[in-house]
């Protein structure tokens, strides 16, 4: 079974937000306005959402990355074109 994990690549990140307000499930944001993941893990149900976030993301900064054994290291989905609706 395989385990979706979000990571956020701070030297990407400028803290404008829009991940947050299209995934409040699993991300806050700290004082400055950056992403604060909660909880990295990705449960199904948020899979699309959290999908959708990444694409979303201006600066490509949010990342979706799955591990098919939580034990093993992850692999990192690569990006696809902003509004692509290719699968990650």
């Amino acid at each position: 079974m395989s385990t979706d994990r979000l990571h956020v690549d701070w030297t990407r990140c400028d803290g404008r937000g829009l991940c947050t307000e299209l995934l409040p499930e699993l991300l806050d944001r700290d004082e400055w306005g950056y992403p604060v993941v909660r909880d990295p893990h990705v449960p199904r149900a948020l899979r699309r959402d959290a999908r959708d976030a990444v694409r979303a993301c201006p600066l490509r900064a949010l990342r979706l990355v799955t591990a098919s054994d939580p034990s093993q290291p992850v692999r990192v989905a690569p990006h696809s074109p902003a509004g692509s609706r290719a699968a990650h």
